[in-house]
């Protein structure tokens, strides 16, 4: 009963839009929860990520072409409306994207006047070059009518040994920040050399300045696991990265800046001891109550908001994992509610299920987890934004074979 429900959420592969059913439902405890709706990523592309303005358009960017050299895309969903604006290629340069590995995909922001903001790895025949060789960190922006993209550029000037994804956070005041996690010039080999890096325009992505160390601490970065960033609505820039310390420490980390990237101060999340790489991602959003973080240990998401106040609440974690839960997203609405979405069964070459779960404002569940299986194709992701009316939209679906397996009821 619950998927004949959940698929009248899911749009039609003809449209390839958002579902007819919005609002709220009935929460398990009888209050009203927000109820999510599920979209298929356009085109037939992965790996989306999205960004949501105070009009309530969806700013989307994904991934779409072979796996080791494709390209990237931006398109808009404005309010009230049922498709998507036609894509628009972000990167100047064919097949300089790469989706192997599903944590090295583009990200977005939306900076100074709606202007968009990209930033994302290339690959090894990507121009420009990183001067140091290897891969390059590239970014580019959109012009302000957001009809085109600029030339890409490649930020990084004294690192190498880029591998893990990128990051990209902006304002509204004209600063862009891209990090990565990468060795200098003079750096050893390993992980345990690893460290965050930050290039930061303060003139809309015009120019950037020289990349620059973000945390003090030498605690390593795990060499393919993803970055996440952003700029909250105090101007704060936070950063989540996951450590390598001593090679085997492989905590999550939260850097926040209050001074735009000059000085950061930073504090373990999470504990995770193991010598492999667990290739992960991590979420943030912004809300009124404080910044909500998402990251994935021991095969089990987790997510917390980090307010104002000294002490913390604990992490949370929906119920029933299977040990398999991986590529978190997280969002808040203004009812203080709390939306985790995560793929189950993802892996090298592998997709799985697209899974989600909403929680109140003290994070107890609001309703069970909802799921959609065969929904995450192989390198996939999801993405999700709260909207201003509330209500959530998860990008991320796989649409014909995983819908005909809902309406069967699988």
């Amino acid at each position: 009963m619950r998927w004949k429900r959940s698929v009248s959420w899911l749009v039609t592969l003809a449209t390839i839009c958002v579902g007819a059913d919005q609002g709220f439902a009935r929460s398990d405890d009888g209050g009203i929860a927000a109820r999510a709706r599920v979209v298929d990523v356009p085109d037939g592309g992965i790996q989306p990520q999205a960004a949501i303005d105070e009009r309530g358009a969806i700013h989307l960017v994904f991934f779409k072409g072979e796996p080791a050299g494709g390209d990237l895309y931006y398109t808009r969903l404005e309010p009230g409306e049922t498709r998507f604006t036609p894509r628009i290629r972000v990167n100047s340069e064919r097949g300089s994207a790469i989706a192997i590995g599903t944590v090295r995909g583009g990200q977005i922001a939306i900076g100074k006047g709606g202007r968009i903001h990209v930033a994302w790895n290339g690959t090894n025949g990507a121009v420009p070059k990183n001067p140091l060789g290897g891969v390059p960190m590239l970014y580019s922006r959109s012009d302000t009518g957001r009809a085109v993209f600029e030339p890409q550029r490649n930020l990084m000037r004294r690192t190498a040994m880029l591998d893990g994804g990128g990051t990209i956070a902006a304002d509204r005041e004209g600063n862009v920040y891209v990090a990565w996690h990468g060795q200098s010039e003079d750096g050893g080999a390993t992980e345990t050399s690893r460290r965050m890096w930050v290039a930061r325009s303060s003139d809309d992505g015009a120019t950037f300045a020289p990349e620059a160390p973000a945390f003090e601490r030498e605690t390593g970065a795990c060499g393919c696991c993803g970055t996440r960033g952003l700029v909250d609505s105090r101007g704060s820039l936070h950063l989540l990265y996951r450590a390598a310390t001593g090679g085997s420490d492989r905590d999550m980390y939260l850097l926040s800046s209050d001074d735009h990237a000059s000085h950061f101060r930073g504090v373990m999340i999470d504990h995770w001891r193991t010598t492999t790489c667990p290739m992960s991602t991590a979420g943030m959003a912004d809300t009124s109550a404080g910044l909500l973080i998402a990251w994935e240990t021991r095969g089990e998401v987790y997510f917390r908001r980090i307010g104002r106040e000294t002490s913390q609440p604990p992490a949370i974690a929906p119920s029933g994992g299977r040990g398999d839960r991986k590529h978190p997203a997280v969002a808040g609405n203004v009812r203080g509610e709390t939306i985790l979405v995560w793929t189950e069964g993802t892996g090298w070459q592998k997709g799985g299920a697209l899974a989600w779960q909403v929680f109140d404002r003290s994070g107890r569940p609001s309703g069970a987890i909802e799921r959609l299986d065969g929904g995450v194709p192989i390198w996939g992701l999801a993405t999700v934004v709260a909207a201003p009316d509330g209500g959530f939209t998860i990008i991320g679906a796989q649409h014909a074979a995983a819908r005909a397996r809902a309406r069967q009821g699988g």
